[in-house]
C-alpha cells in the first residue's frame, strides 16, 4: 500500500508531520479532512505492501489510526476501496521475502555511502529509492523515521529481529554507540559474506551427503518390509532349510516392534525433546547449552575464536575512540549473546573495578588460547590499542586455519557414517537378495 509523507494544519495552527499509509492521494485527503485538519502538502514516498500477519511497524504509523486519534467520530464511515491493479500489487508484495542478499546489499550501499560522508538520514533516504524488495524498503522507511525522530539506527532493527540477525543489529549498536558506524558497518560486511561462504561450504559437503543417507534409509526400510517378506514367502513355499542371516533377523523384528508399538518410541522421543527444550530455556539450561557450544566437538572451538574475534574488534573501535578500557568493554559486550562468554565479559568488568587483571577470566576459562591471552597482557604493558589491532589480525588466521581443518575433517565423519549405513544396508537387504539369486536355497528345498 502507498506510503505518503504529508503537512496539515488542525484548527490552533499547529502543523503536524507525519509519514503514513494510505491506498490513495484521495482517501488521504478525505481522511485528513474529516480528521479535522486542513492538509497542506501530501508526497507518496513509497509503495509498501500491508502485512496482515506481521506486526506494525514501529515508527510509521497507519492513517487510521492518527485518524482515531483525531476525531473518533468520523472514522468508519467511508470505506476505502482498492482498485483491481492495486489488489493485484499487494497480493504479489505479501509473498516477497527479504533474504540474506538484500541485507548485504543494503549494508554494502550504506557502508559505500558513509564512507562518502554521507548523514545517516541522507544515505538512508538515497538507498530507500533504489530498493526494489517492497518489504525491505516499508522496514528501511521505518528505521528512517526512526533517525528523523532522533533515534539510533539500532532500536528500530531491533524490533525487526527476525530479519536482522542478532549479532549484526549489536555490530550496528557498538558503532552507533562508539561513534564509529562506518567501521561497524565494514565489520558487518565482512561478517555477512563470511557467513554466507562458510554456509555454501557446509551446504556444499552436507546437503550431497544427507540426501545419500536419506535414501539409504529409505532403501533400507523398503527393502526389510517387503524385500525381505518376499524372500522369507519364498524359502517357505519350497520348505528350504536355508535361513536369511542373523543380522537381518533381528533388523526386521526390530522394525515390525516399532511399527506395531510406535507410540512408544514417538511418546518417548517427543518427552526427551520436550525435556531439553524446557531445560534449555532455564538459566542454568541455556549457560550449560552455551558451554557446549564452546567445547562441542569440531565446531566448538570455531564458534568461541568468531565470538571472541568479533569481542576485540568492538574494543578495537572503542579504545580508537578514546573510550577507556571499562567502557570500551563495556559497550563491546552488546555483540555478544553467548551466556559463557558474557560471564568472563562480566567478571573481567568487575576485575576492572576492583583493580584486578582483566584479562584472567579469559585466561582461567580454558577457551581462549594462550597466544591470545598473552597478547592482551603484553599489550596492557605497552600500547592495548595497537597490540589487539595485531591480536584481531592473528585471531582472523587462526579462524581459517580452524575453518580449514574442519572442511577437511568433516567429509572424512560424513562419509563414515554413511559408509557404515550403506554396509548395514548390504548385510541385511542385499545379502539375502544375493541368497537368492545365486539359489543355493534350492539345493536344500529338493533335498540336495
Amino acid at each position: 500500500m502507498p506510503i505518503y509523507m504529508y503537512k496539515a494544519l488542525t484548527k490552533t495552527g499547529i502543523v503536524v508531520k507525519n509519514k503514513v499509509e494510505s491506498s490513495s492521494k484521495e482517501n488521504l485527503i478525505q481522511l485528513i479532512k474529516n480528521g479535522d485538519l486542513v492538509p497542506i502538502s501530501i508526497e507518496q514516498v513509497s509503495e509498501r505492501a500491508k502485512k496482515g500477519q506481521r506486526k506494525k511497524k514501529r515508527n510509521i504509523t497507519d492513517i487510521q489510526e492518527i485518524m482515531k486519534d483525531v476525531n473518533t467520530t468520523q472514522l468508519g464511515k467511508k470505506k476505502e476501496e482498492l482498485t483491481t491493479k492495486q489488489k493485484i500489487n499487494l497480493y504479489f508484495a505479501k509473498t516477497e521475502k527479504i533474504t540474506s542478499r538484500d541485507i548485504v546489499v543494503f549494508t554494502q550501499n550504506f557502508y559505500l555511502l558513509k564512507k562518502a560522508n554521507f548523514n545517516n538520514v541522507h544515505a538512508l533516504d538515497t538507498i530507500i529509492q533504489s530498493t526494489d524488495n517492497l518489504t525491505l524498503k516499508g522496514i528501511l522507511e521505518d528505521i528512517l523515521a526512526g533517525v528523523e525522530a532522533g533515534e539510533n539506527m539500532y532500536t528500530t532493527m531491533e524490533y525487526y529481529s527476525d530479519v536482522f540477525p542478532y549479532i549484526y543489529v549489536n555490530m550496528i549498536k557498538v558503532g552507533e554507540l562508539s561513534g564509529s558506524l562506518t567501521s561497524s558497518l565494514e565489520q558487518a560486511v565482512r561478517y555477512l559474506d563470511e557467513t554466507e561462504a562458510l554456509n555454501k561450504k557446509l551446504r556444499s559437503i552436507l546437503i550431497p551427503n544427507a540426501i545419500q543417507f536419506v535414501l539409504l534409509i529409505v532403501m533400507l526400510l523398503v527393502g526389510t518390509l517387503f524385500a525381505i517378506p518376499a524372500i522369507q514367502g519364498v524359502f517357505e513355499e519350497l520348505g528350504t532349510e536355508e535361513t536369511l542371516p542373523a543380522i537381518t533377523l533381528w533388523f526386521q523384528g526390530f522394525i515390525n516392534t516399532a511399527i506395531k508399538y510406535w507410540y512408544i518410541p514417538a511418546i518417548f522421543l517427543m518427552g526427551v525433546v520436550v525435556s531439553i527444550i524446557l531445560y534449555v530455556r532455564t538459566p542454568r539450561g541455556k549457560y550449560n547449552f552455551h558451554q557446549f557450544k564452546y567445547r562441542m566437538p569440531i565446531f566448538g572451538e570455531l564458534i568461541f575464536a568468531i565470538d571472541f574475534s568479533r569481542f576485540i574488534k568492538a574494543m578495537v573501535l572503542n579504545l580508537r575512540n578514546g573510550m577507556r578500557i571499562q567502557d570500551a568493554i563495556d559497550v563491546s559486550k552488546n555483540i555478544v549473546k553467548n551466556l559463557v562468554m558474557l560471564s568472563m565479559i562480566e567478571s573481567s568488568i568487575n576485575n576492572l573495578v576492583t583493580g584486578a587483571s582483566w584479562i584472567e577470566p579469559f585466561e582461567e576459562s580454558g577457551l581462549a588460547k594462550p597466544m591470545i591471552t598473552e597478547m592482551l597482557n603484553i599489550g596492557m604493558k605497552t600500547d592495548l590499542t595497537e597490540m589487539m589491532e595485531k591480536l584481531v589480525e592473528y585471531m582472523e588466521i587462526d579462524i581459517d586455519n580452524i575453518m580449514t581443518k574442519i572442511m577437511k575433517a568433516l567429509p572424512q565423519i560424513v562419509y563414515a557414517i554413511v559408509g557404515f549405513v550403506l554396509i548395514f544396508f548390504v548385510l541385511v537387504v542385499l545379502v539375502p537378495c544375493v541368497q537368492v539369486y545365486m539359489g543355493n536355497f534350492l539345493f536344500s528345498a529338493y533335498g540336495v
